[in-house]
């Protein structure tokens, strides 16, 4: 005789009644109609996702880029005939070493007709403070190809690198005669109908016109929406060509957009590749200005930033500011030179251990970087 534990009906002898403590398993319940439709519709679901997560989408992504140090160097070539050069080198004049870096700072931008962007590169770009995910027609134009994006991006280097070689030497009291070349005259402008692209610019109300500063310097004395005598020379002829001038802004303006092609006093030739687009201009006057200074304006600090150069020294605005001051901070820098008209992109996104600079002018930017090497850095204007 057996006895039976009245809390599970199982045995206590010796006897093995094939219970064990535990109830048997319920017979599994039918699956009905709705559950079926459930399983198949997260299936589903699940497929979806996981091919939307492969598919290409119609977004681009900026991420911090490389930055460079202009008063460094650069690996030039490959193999046994690498060597590295400096990234600004300057003969015909003499030049001073210098202590500190002026690091340019870039943007990796994928999509478009770069490459592809995947739903899964999307989500990490909204989930990250360094990244951005855009619609490709904000950062592309639409239809541009992958090559006709590079011979742009490369077109606006060389363009940067002029001005900023034009605009650095004319800060440092250098003459630098120019070419001025008619490019085209925008519709509605004074100038349209008037001038004709090719005409090479001569004079301005009977003054010689030698350079691009010239030309800027007669318009400071115009009064916009005055008349102009304009000299141009057409097809080895000259001419006398009147014009009504436009306010500019700071200036009265020709409405003439101006080619120029500049015959240096010396020689300044910038290394760099596999980095286009026109907003390292800044950065690269300024090393030029520091390289042909005997003062050493950095005293060991490291200063990064971006902006485009016009001739006449004024700092342009640029796309991507917030991954570049990632970008600069990551790679060792302290304080950023940021055009004023990016200051709305700047307030709340710089990050911590760095200190951003406001400039307008190269004149500005270069009364910065003398500030911050003299310790002098906390009074300058931010972009708060």
């Amino acid at each position: 005789m057996t006895s039976t534990d009245p809390r599970t009906g199982a045995g206590l002898g010796g006897e093995d009644n094939g219970s064990v403590g535990f109830p048997e398993p319920a017979a599994p319940a039918p699956v009905g109609p709705r559950a079926l439709v459930l399983s198949a519709s997260l299936l589903a679901t699940a497929l979806l996702s996981a091919v939307a997560l492969v598919l290409p989408t119609g977004y681009a992504v900026r991420a911090p880029g490389p930055t460079e140090d202009t008063l460094g160097s650069q690996r030039v070539g490959s193999g046994q005939d690498a060597r590295e050069m400096p990234l600004v080198e300057i003969e015909g004049a003499e030049t001073y070493p210098a202590s500190g870096q002026l690091r340019l700072t870039t943007v990796s931008v994928g999509g478009g007709p770069v490459s592809n962007v995947y739903a899964g590169d999307v989500l990490a770009a909204w989930a990250s403070p360094a990244r951005a995910a855009l619609p490709v027609e904000a950062v592309f134009p639409a239809g541009v190809t992958q090559e006709q994006q590079r011979e742009e991006s490369a077109a606006q280097m060389t363009s940067s690198q002029e001005n900023a070689t034009a605009a650095a030497l004319t800060e440092l009291g250098y003459d630098v005669p120019a070419t001025l070349t008619v490019a085209g005259t925008p519709e509605g402008s004074g100038a349209a109908g008037v001038v004709e692209e090719g005409d090479v610019v001569r004079s301005l109300d009977g003054r010689p016109v030698a350079t691009h500063a010239d030309l800027l310097g007669e318009l400071d004395q115009v009064t916009p929406g005055d008349d102009v005598v304009l000299g141009v020379e057409r097809d080895g002829r000259p001419q006398d060509l009147t014009i009504t001038t436009t306010d500019g802004g700071s200036r009265a303006a020709l409405g003439i957009l101006v080619s120029s092609q500049y015959d240096f006093p010396i020689d300044v030739s910038i290394r760099i590749e596999d980095i286009g687009g026109p907003s390292a201009g800044m950065m690269f006057a300024l090393a030029i200005i520091d390289v042909l200074t005997p003062e050493d304006e950095l005293q060991g600090q490291v200063v990064a930033g971006t902006g485009t150069m016009d001739v006449d020294g004024a700092v342009g605005p640029i796309g991507g500011i917030e991954q570049k001051l990632r970008g600069a901070v990551r790679d060792g820098a302290a304080w950023f030179l940021a055009p004023a008209d990016n200051c709305p992109q700047v307030v709340g996104e710089v990050p911590e251990g760095l200190r951003v600079v406001r400039v307008a002018t190269l004149a500005e930017a270069r009364d910065a970087v003398e500030a911050i090497g003299a310790g002098r850095g906390e009074a300058l204007p931010t972009c708060s």
